[in-house]
């Protein structure tokens, strides 16, 4: 340090400039890293609604919470109390959850790269979030909601997605191409998602989620109608029409919204009069049906598109009302007699 003008040394730290050796310690900050990891590690990698669902945790919960936080000066403590003051603030504890799993996910990225030696996320505790207990139709609410869907436009989309369990997304992505009139297979590779706000095809999420069904002869005449109602619809839309190649489409020809599949199928549940569930809740009905009919969970696996057998099989375990009684009837029969069945 040299010495000033009367030959005496300056013992007082110096402070660095923000803009200079400083600008490393805002580099640190937990807000700059989560902004790196969002831009570089998960947008390039994952799929636009996954980087969606991250980017508005960042943003709304993790970055106003810890963004001031040096990175490798964010202890479990200071997480911990973070995630206890999102409970209290009227959060659901798997909203929690989530904000738990999108920081250890960016800290596990630091580990990686040699930033941090430990992930204080996944040192933190939380209550277990509630289970969702799933109640899928039974074979009549089925039966009865396909009878009231049956003049209605989107019939066969309902069709594909009780019969066969496809994802929403499955279905308005089924394009032309993938049904083979020929051979009698449904080729299921693409997912209509919503991008950068416009809907667009992908492909399907897993290597699992790409398989070939058997088009079995309801939905092969429902297919053979419906193309006949999208060539009088193109020819009435004229220069209006917009070639997608997609199955479902609008009366111009463009993709289905989402949300819009699920408006007719709450509509056609309220007008039958039937118990309200979910549009995805369809799938573990299909499963349920599959399982009562003694397919096994192998061949489930294939035709839901599950990525492993655990998912099938947690669906194959959740039982019913009438599998309790059926089981129960089983064992009292052994022990008391057929009478007891």
């Amino acid at each position: 340090m040299p010495p000033d003008r009367h030959g005496r040394r300056d013992r007082r730290p110096r402070r660095t400039p923000v803009g200079r050796a400083g600008a490393g310690g805002l580099r640190r900050r937990l807000r700059r890293r989560l902004d790196y990891w969002l831009e570089h590690v998960v947008r390039p990698a994952k799929r636009w609604n996954t980087y969606k669902k991250y980017e508005q945790t960042v943003r709304l919960y993790l970055k106003p919470g810890l963004g001031s936080q040096r990175l490798e000066r964010l202890r479990v403590a200071k997480v911990q109390s973070f995630l206890n003051a999102q409970i209290s603030a009227g959060h659901s504890v798997a909203k929690v959850h989530i904000m738990r799993m999108v920081l250890g996910a960016a800290l596990t990225r630091a580990m990686r790269e040699e930033l941090i030696t430990v992930n204080v996320a996944r040192l933190t505790t939380l209550p277990a979030p509630p289970a969702k207990k799933v109640k899928p139709w039974t074979a009549d609410e089925a039966r009865a909601f396909l009878a009231a869907a049956r003049n209605e436009p989107l019939y066969p989309a309902f069709v594909l997605l009780l019969v066969y369990g496809l994802r929403r997304g499955e279905v308005l992505g089924l394009g032309w191409d993938d049904v083979d009139l020929d051979q009698d297979v449904i080729g299921v590779r693409w997912q209509l998602q919503r991008v950068d706000g416009a809907l667009i095809r992908t492909e399907v999420k897993t290597e699992a989620g790409k398989r070939d069904l058997p088009m079995l002869p309801i939905i092969r005449d429902a297919f053979v109608e419906l193309a006949e109602r999208q060539m009088f619809a193109r020819r009435r839309a004229g220069a209006d029409w917009q070639e997608t190649g997609l199955v479902f489409t609008t009366k111009t020809g463009r993709p289905i919204e989402p949300r819009n599949l699920a408006r007719a199928f709450e509509r056609v549940t309220a007008k039958a009069g039937l118990r309200r569930i979910r549009l995805h809740d369809l799938r573990h009905t299909t499963a349920s049906l599959l399982k009562r009919l003694g397919v096994p969970p192998s061949d489930a696996k294939e035709i839901l598109g599950h990525a492993r057998i655990s998912v099938t099989l947690e669906i194959y375990t959740h039982g019913d009302n009438a599998s309790h009684r059926e089981g129960l009837g089983r064992v009292a029969g052994e022990l008391f007699g057929d009478s007891e069945r």
